[in-house]
């Protein structure tokens, strides 16, 4: 069982850090250390959560409930997450960057719970948002920007 809870961890911090990476090209505050140490202690949590207790709990009064520290890491990494928002001068940042983090918490619990499929697919998910999210803003400014040269143009060619 050791050598399953090792592949666990070490997927969740593939995984994060596949997310951890493209914030990092986007040069956002938590980056590849960051989602990848999120993804690790996730799933290490989790894998504690489910496993750890296991002898302690001997008398048939006592029974486990696995989703308790699960739900501690969630309001933990909201806890983190709330760090990295920022407002300024009427304007948020970095809410993109905790929600990041908070996903690949979700990442790192799923794979700490066994479930490689979902946090694959929710991986891929995350940066294919991530990317098509950059895509339309790239194209957007665009837009904005051949708008504002064209009125520049017009208006030159009127005085």
């Amino acid at each position: 069982m050791t050598l399953e809870f090792i592949l666990r961890i070490f997927v969740a911090a593939i995984l994060g850090g596949a997310i951890g990476l493209e914030r990092e090209y986007r040069e956002k505050a938590a980056g590849f250390r960051t989602h990848f140490l999120v993804a690790l202690g996730s799933a290490l949590f989790m894998i504690i959560s489910a496993y750890g207790f296991e002898h302690a709990l001997t008398s048939p009064e006592h029974r486990l409930d696995v989703s308790r520290i699960a739900a501690q890491v969630v309001t933990g990494i909201g806890f983190i997450g709330a760090g990295t928002i920022i407002f300024q001068k009427n304007t948020i940042r970095g809410l993109t960057t905790a929600a990041g983090v908070w996903v690949t918490a979700a990442i790192g619990l799923a794979c700490g719970g066994g479930l490689y499929t979902l946090a694959l697919a929710s991986t891929l998910m995350v940066l294919l948002g991530l990317e098509a999210f950059n895509y339309w803003l790239r194209r957007i400014d665009n837009k904005r920007k051949k708008a504002s040269h064209h009125k520049e143009e017009v208006t030159d060619s009127e005085e």
